[in-house]
């Protein structure tokens, strides 16, 4: 791989370690610095615990206010509350950086006009995935003749919609709903890719749910054999999988491994170092000085680790400046962290219950209301409430289980052969509560 950039050529470079010129006259990107702190704010140490704008405040919960009671609109623990939102790219990415090389070692060739390498992502939810995607793909997009599109597979979970979100992000329209072929919207997509000479790079962000309904082989069909049926097309694409029990390669028909052969980048758990260093950066940018003191930032980075999901320490820090507010605080305390870590915890089981379809949560509710029952008497209560068939039912039940949110084990009956029984992978009154 020789043409990996090594740690020492980073300082040269943009954010990502990416010598992201094309050749055709432009010049590289700026250099974007860290995040530094407000004007008259310390200045911020990228070592941890050096100038960390979290020191106790000076200042008692309600000082100002005669009625002692609730914060003034005006006030409030966060300086940027957006910090610690899902869509939030941070400008500070840590402790990713052979991920990003590897990426950019595979999709350098687009920048100069060529079809880049296909590349593979993996790692368990909340370990930077989508992050480095975001980022690298805001880089490619700001280059000539390169069209970078990110798809969110929880969202279009189908090739006709993969390729409505392509077709969308070239024309700056959306296409049909309905009325267009399949070949016609390809056809539309891979025209102009070769009229206007561009390149195309997907990412197929939790390409895992593409799996779970059986488009994930045809969608990368599509996308890689596109130079077949339209000669001068360019594509490549980005897979993410945070599924890691799926084996992304084995899983694809023969005609789709023979062209798939991707860069893997892995991404694995943050360690508590690791959380502690990237939930600082959030805090310094995130709160407001001396509204969270160290002690606090360390149990959230201990409480996150424990998870193995970045995304539940990010969204503990903001339910935790929350809870501060409600009780008209300045500051965010250990009290505050405790009382919303339940929550913070299920975060993974909530954005899996809303990524459903409305069918599929009806199933998951039959499932709590019938725990560790056989396949067959969960189907007729599901049935009940659905009117749906067995086939339609178990490909649902399948998808489920692939998700962790149900348990389908195979058990053998005495006198009945073997059977499938289906119990909830969460806490029963978490999962009613968030259905």
């Amino acid at each position: 791989m020789s043409g990996v950039l090594t740690n020492s050529h980073l300082d040269e470079t943009n954010t990502f370690g990416i010598m992201m010129y094309s050749g055709r006259g432009e010049s590289p990107p700026s250099r974007t610095e860290p995040p530094t702190a407000p004007s008259g704010g310390p200045t911020v140490d990228r070592r941890r615990g050096e100038g960390l704008c979290i020191g106790r405040a000076d200042v008692s919960p309600m000082a100002d206010d005669p009625d002692g009671g609730i914060l003034s609109w005006d006030e409030s623990v966060f300086r940027d509350e957006h910090v610690f939102e899902i869509d939030y790219v941070p400008e500070a990415f840590r402790h990713r950086e052979s991920q990003l090389q590897t990426l950019q070692y595979a999709l350098r060739p687009a920048v100069r006009g060529s079809r880049p390498l296909n590349a593979m992502v993996r790692g368990p939810p909340g370990t930077g995935k989508t992050t480095a995607v975001q980022k690298l793909f805001a880089e490619l997009g700001g280059q000539r003749g390169v069209r970078a599109v990110r798809v969110n597979c929880q969202v279009d979970s189908t090739r006709y919609g993969v390729f409505s979100r392509v077709f969308q992000s070239i024309f700056d329209y959306e296409p049909p709903s309905s009325g267009i072929s399949f070949k016609k919207l390809f056809g539309q997509v891979a025209d102009r890719l070769v009229e206007d000479e561009d390149v195309l790079v997907v990412a197929l962000d939790d390409v895992n749910y593409l799996f779970y309904e059986n488009e994930a082989s045809d969608t990368l069909y599509s996308l890689l054999r596109a130079h077949e049926t339209h000669p001068g097309a360019k594509v490549g694409v980005v897979v993410v999988s945070s599924d890691p029990d799926l084996s992304v390669i084995e899983e694809l028909d023969g005609r789709v491994q023979s062209v798939f052969r991707p860069e893997e980048a892995y991404f694995p758990v943050y360690d508590l170092e690791e959380t502690a260093d990237i939930l600082g950066d959030r805090v310094r940018v995130g709160f407001r000085d001396g509204a969270l003191a160290p002690d606090v930032l360390d149990r959230v980075a201990e409480l996150t680790t424990n998870t193995g999901d970045l995304r539940v320490g990010i969204d503990l820090l903001r339910r935790a400046g929350l809870h501060a507010e409600s009780r008209a605080s300045r500051t965010v305390e250990l009290e505050d962290v405790e009382a919303v870590s339940e929550e913070a915890r299920n975060l993974h089981l909530s954005r899996n219950l809303d990524a459903l379809s409305d069918v599929e949560r009806e199933l998951v509710a039959a499932v709590a209301d019938n725990d560790g029952e056989r396949a067959g008497d969960v189907y007729e209560a599901f049935a009940a409430r659905t009117d749906l068939g067995y086939t339609r039912y178990t490909e649902i039940v399948n998808k489920l289980d692939q998700l962790g949110l149900i348990d389908a084990r195979y058990e053998t009956l005495e006198g009945r052969g073997r059977s499938r029984t289906l119990t909830l992978a969460h806490d029963r009154d978490a999962v009613k509560q968030r259905l």
